[in-house]
């Protein structure tokens, strides 16, 4: 973070638009045929560019079993700078051997000739199933056809989109020390969602300068209070990996420790970030309700955020939140089972706005109330573990048959 003596206070505006909010981006997606599900336009290549060499940052996946498109992505990501990323989605490229590796690299090639970019500043992501080839002559004529624009973000979003049932988008315009900035972003993610750094896809974008390690460092922190606190189904993608561009299209000099904008600019990552998130958790497979969960009086940050994962991802609490049943021990039972250090003689729950466990013994809220808390799109899920004064805030979604029936029958 920056220096606290320096830090100006910012005013952070939600406005229309995406991933080519920012100035000098543009973006388009095209369908190759590559996939066969998803509502339409149903899109499966898209290119994400700017008119302009941009500082980049990159978190991926600590699964150990990792697609070739994150590998050559982190590679290239760590020389600091970055042009464009390809994506494509219905095929991962993962446990695709010497092949995959090929197949990343020609399709970042594809990208950059048509672009008239450096390859080696052309990054690559993709999503689908895992173990299967690329379909290159459809990867190829898909980005071919692809047709970039300032106005093209959604289409990009879409392009991206796996089980996803609509596009996620964001953007942000915030001021500071005399300068006005704009972040975008994009997210895909429906299934397969329990981020270990980073999550699914998510592209960011801003027109602020920034140097390279601040903007990596920055990076890592908002993903561990966005991205990273989400869960659909305690799976973690083989795939997931989170870009951040800045293309310094705003002008000034380059953000970093110390500089009087770099705490306002995190913030307005952080809100996109943040917002993206929720809009994942809430397109959850067969999900109908989106459950945040909050957690304070916690010992450490780190607990703070380990319980609030934990209660989250919990199937249990994911299914009390489906059927609307009053059982919120399964809530104590969660944040017991995570970690954190927790004060049963002196916590409490909250189930909306009533509270089910008081101070170490149930609460007179009735069960019909706390029930009637849950029949609703959002879900608000409250714990004080009276151990301390941290607190975090991690998103999940009700458990469904939907859901079930979504990934059995996922590559059939």
């Amino acid at each position: 973070m920056s220096d606290p003596a320096q830090a100006v206070e910012a005013r952070i505006e939600t406005i229309e638009g995406g991933v080519t909010a920012p100035a000098g981006f543009v973006a388009g997606g095209a369908y190759a045929g590559i996939k066969t599900y998803g509502p339409e336009p149903r899109l499966d290549v898209g290119i994400l560019a700017s008119d302009r060499d941009c500082t980049v940052a990159g978190v991926y996946t600590q699964n150990a079993v990792v697609g070739e498109p994150v590998r050559l992505t982190r590679q290239r990501a760590a020389g600091g700078v970055a042009r464009a990323i390809v994506a494509n989605s219905g095929c991962s490229n993962v446990a695709t051997g010497a092949q995959g590796v090929e197949d990343a690299l020609r399709m970042t090639a594809f990208a950059a000739a048509k672009l008239g970019v450096d390859e080696q500043h052309v990054l690559v992501a993709s999503t689908g199933v895992i173990g299967r080839l690329l379909p290159m002559d459809r990867i190829e004529s898909g980005v071919d056809a692809v047709e970039v624009t300032e106005t093209g973000g959604e289409d990009f979003a879409r392009a991206i989109m796996t089980t996803d049932t609509h596009p996620k988008q964001a953007a942000v315009r915030v001021e500071a020390a005399g300068r006005a900035y704009t972040v975008g972003g994009v997210a895909k993610g429906s299934g397969m969602i329990h981020p270990d750094m980073a999550t699914m896809f998510g592209f960011l974008t801003t027109d602020a300068p920034a140097e390279r390690d601040w903007l990596q460092a920055t990076l890592r922190r908002v993903c561990d209070r966005s991205f990273n606190m989400i869960d659909v189904d305690m799976d973690t993608s083989t795939s997931d990996t989170v870009l951040l561009l800045a293309s310094g299209a705003a002008g000034g000099e380059p953000v970093t420790d110390g500089h009087p904008a770099a705490d306002a600019l995190e913030q307005a990552i952080e809100v996109v970030s943040v917002t993206l998130a929720r809009q994942l958790a809430r397109d959850g497979e067969g999900a109908n309700t989106l459950i945040e969960v909050v957690v304070e009086g916690a010992a450490s940050a780190e607990d703070a955020r380990l319980c609030a994962r934990t209660i989250s991802s919990s199937p249990l609490v994911k299914t009390m939140v489906t059927g609307r049943d009053p059982n919120w021990g399964r809530v104590l039972m969660a944040a017991g089972r995570s970690g954190a250090a927790l004060d049963l003689a002196a916590a409490s729950v909250w189930i909306g706005e009533h509270i089910a466990f008081e101070r170490g013994a149930p609460a007179s809220t009735s069960e019909a109330a706390i029930s009637a808390a849950m029949d609703t799109e959002e879900v608000a899920i409250r714990i004080d573990l009276a151990s301390g004064d941290a607190t975090a805030t991690a998103w999940g979604c009700d458990l469904t048959a939907e859901y079930v029936s979504i990934n059995a029958d996922y590559t059939t």
